[in-house]
């Protein structure tokens, strides 16, 4: 006999498996590894170890570089050749999410719609992003794939009342992201800001000054990502230049790119606190990490369950 429990399996790519393992646990569904062999003149083997037909197939893959996004695709179509029933997918952190529109008269790529396009062309019938850095994405088909943006404002806030702080300020490091900072102090009762910044080339920033308001208080910078730290580590020294007692750095996607780790000691950056969307982050001396497969896990249910 057949239970719902085993209707569904959760797969991912091999950048997500950690990922999505710890959501098949909060689901109580199996997570089953996908096979993977690399040939000698570099193509890459996959194979579903077991049965997979009439099944609701959850795939939990990043997209942060060109392997991970095509090894999403082959996953997807694979769910499709061997019959899966649906086809859901999870992307903890999107590729080029910062690239969803082109410069006037640049002639450049806007990427981050471009992939998720292809993304949506492979048909997956579900497709859940997690703290986009914008939602221009989520309308990159024709409506015939479901879409859902999961926002993990309630883990941070958990997170940060855990920690049981005391005197502290919200800041955004630029006004594109103080709305979302504003809502984050206002479930807190704390009070909030956001830094001047203005961008000068592809990856330079300025950010200019902060509000007095930090003055004697404990700065917690808030943003969707940190790539490189340059902006957010320019927000924090004006933030001290302001009166700021200390400072720590708080982002969904740790992505930490470069030198960007040596560049946080350097300016004195000894907490950064944040989620496991971006492959291969962990806690340590440096990043406090939590888990968003809780969160996951009870949006997928209650996908599931509605849909069928």
């Amino acid at each position: 006999m057949t239970t719902a429990h085993d209707d569904k399996i959760i797969i991912a790519n091999e950048a997500s498996e950690a990922l999505g393992r710890r959501i098949a646990q909060y689901m109580d569904v199996p997570f089953t590894r996908v096979l993977k062999k690399f040939f000698t003149d570099g193509e890459i083997y996959h194979a579903f170890p077991e049965d997979i037909a009439g099944r609701d197939v959850i795939i939990v893959g990043a997209t942060h570089n060109d392997q991970s996004h095509l090894e999403l695709l082959d996953l997807i179509d694979g769910c499709h050749y061997y019959r899966a029933r649906t086809v859901n997918v999870v992307i903890p952190y999107l590729g080029y999410s910062t690239m969803e529109q082109a410069k006037p008269d640049a002639n450049e790529i806007p990427k981050g719609i471009t992939r998720t396009r292809q993304i949506f062309r492979a048909r997956p019938d579900f497709v859940a992003f997690i703290d986009l850095h914008s939602e221009a994405v989520l309308h990159a088909h024709h409506g015939d794939v479901q879409t859902l943006h999961i926002n993990t404002h309630n883990l941070i806030v958990q997170k940060i009342r855990e920690l049981q702080l005391s005197n502290f300020v919200l800041v955004s490091p630029d006004y594109g992201r103080s709305k979302w900072v504003a809502r984050l102090a206002g479930q807190l009762n704390a009070p909030h800001t956001a830094a001047d910044k203005d961008r000068y080339a592809m990856d330079k920033t300025m950010v200019h000054q902060v509000a007095s308001v930090v003055k004697d208080k404990l700065v917690i910078i808030c943003d969707d990502m940190i790539r490189t730290g340059g902006s957010i580590i320019q927000t924090a020294q004006r933030c001290r230049e302001a009166g700021a007692r200390d400072v720590i750095l708080f982002a969904t996607h740790l992505v930490l790119a470069g030198q960007s780790r040596q560049k946080f000691k350097e300016n004195g950056i000894a907490k950064i606190i944040g989620a496991d969307t971006y492959p291969g982050v962990e806690s340590d001396e440096l990043l406090d990490v939590f888990s968003v497969a809780p969160l996951v896990a009870s949006n997928l249910k209650r996908h599931l369950g509605a849909a069928h």
